[in-house]
């Protein structure tokens, strides 16, 4: 007769709460369970022990180092806390217990669900969409910054505005952050300051706290108001673990005031190098509009030079008058536009936040500026000079300039030049063309 130990399957008790872990972990989903908090503890390792209870029963819980350092408050016996997590069962003593991913106090869970299903609504609605998200401005000129006037997180934004870029204007627009009625008092405010007309962006910004302090930007007239303003918006509510629906309604969320104000200030630094580059590229296309213009003169002169005639030569001269005014009138106008907006921008660079490297390079370029106005005057005298010194030499070899000399032509009444007494009859009459005036006259005898 066989043995009833042999005939069955006989487990170990490893083996059987691993077969009971694996039996909890698929059948439970995860879970939220609400209780009291006892046994709680937290060694060294930074993980979080404690037992969940209620009036009938408990069950043990665990959170570990990475999920616990994202809590907001401190686990004690006796609160009433919301957590998620899944079933599993601990195989070395075979406990059953929650291994937790979230902790939060009891009275939050309400607040909790309402801000998921408010979330989910206006999602539906497409009020979260990034296609009608607008970008934010490069070089904004005025910022509004809508918080409190007393909190860290003003002066946050106020210490890295001034160090990243003085030059921009900011206006604090003092509002209550939480509490009753915040959530009303900021969406006047916002109102008020998008239809203004004197903000290119505003930035909505507190510090960190429960969800319970942030509540009023989870208000859905606010954060409808928050999409439809004519301006855009930045948001940064909190800390970056925290969230609310202003952030999803904003044009841009940034996940702490002090990031906000990286982003939304652009370097003085970096605008002053791209300065320094724009002078250099303006002082080059200045040089090569030069040359290529000198060029041109040159050619002109050439070509005035190949004709002779007197009507040609004054012409080309005053050709040669006119572009020169035209040059330098060109010159000026390219030039004054740029040189007013670069003193202006090193004007206001200078007021805002002076440093002497700035002042050099804004000397530099005043002087170099000087250097190019004085270049067309520098230019054009030799070659007006040149031109005159030639028009002298070609009426020095004009025939008219040879009559100067007591030198006369003799002409045939049909116009024709007579150079040979040949050519001539008695009694014919010629025409003597003098310096001033001309003879008419008549041969009485031919001489070889």
């Amino acid at each position: 007769m066989s043995s009833p130990v042999r005939d069955r399957q006989v487990l170990r008790p490893s083996q059987l709460n691993a077969l009971a872990r694996d039996l909890l972990e698929g059948s439970f989903p995860q879970v939220w369970v609400e209780g009291e908090v006892s046994n709680f503890s937290r060694p060294a390792s930074g993980h979080c022990y404690f037992t969940l209870k209620d009036e009938r029963a408990q069950v043990r819980c665990a959170l570990f180092r990475v999920n616990a350092s994202r809590l907001r408050f401190l686990p004690r016996d006796g609160m009433q806390v919301l957590a998620r997590g899944r079933l599993t069962l601990y195989e070395a003593r075979g406990d059953c217990q929650l291994v937790l991913d979230h902790l939060e106090e009891a009275g939050e869970g309400a607040l909790r669900r309402a801000f998921e299903q408010l979330k989910a609504r206006l999602a539906a609605e497409g009020l979260f969409d990034g296609a009608r998200k607008r970008p934010l401005p490069t070089m904004p000129h005025r910022l509004g910054v809508l918080t409190s006037p007393h909190g860290a997180a003003v002066h946050d934004v106020l210490t890295v505005l001034g160090r990243r870029f003085p030059l921009l204007e900011v206006e604090v627009l003092p509002v209550p952050v939480q509490g009753e009625g915040a959530a009303a008092q900021i969406l006047a405010m916002l109102a008020k300051a998008g239809h203004s007309g004197r903000y290119d962006i505003l930035l909505l910004t507190r510090g960190g706290g429960s969800l319970e302090d942030l509540w009023a930007f989870n208000d859905e007239a606010l954060v409808r108001a928050i999409a439809a303003c004519p301006v855009p918006v930045v948001s940064a509510v909190g800390h970056e673990v925290d969230v609310s629906l202003a952030d999803f309604a904003a044009d841009l969320r940034a996940p702490t005031p002090s990031a906000a104000a990286e982003m939304l200030a652009p370097d003085a630094g970096d605008l002053a190098t791209r300065l320094r580059r724009a002078g250099d590229r303006l002082h080059e296309r200045l040089a090569q509009r030069l040359a290529t213009a000198a060029q041109r003169s040159d050619q002109a002169w050439l070509r005035l030079r190949a004709t002779r005639p007197q009507l040609r030569l004054e012409r080309g001269r005053h050709r040669l008058e006119d572009l020169r005014h035209r040059l330098a009138a060109a010159g000026r106008q390219a030039l004054q536009p740029r040189r007013d907006r670069l003193a202006h921008l090193l004007r206001r660079l200078d007021q805002g936040h002076p440093q002497r490297r700035l002042e050099l390079l804004r000397q530099r370029l005043l002087r170099a500026a000087g250097r190019l106005d004085a270049l067309p005057a520098r230019l054009l005298p030799p070659r007006r000079l040149r031109l005159e010194g030639l028009g002298r030499a070609l009426a020095g070899v004009s025939p008219l300039a040879t009559l100067q000399r007591g030198y006369a032509i003799l002409q045939r009444p049909d116009g024709r030049v007579l150079t040979d007494s040949a050519d001539a009859q008695l009694d014919d009459r010629l025409t003597a063309r003098l310096a001033r005036g001309s003879l008419q006259l008549r041969v009485e005898r031919k001489d070889r």
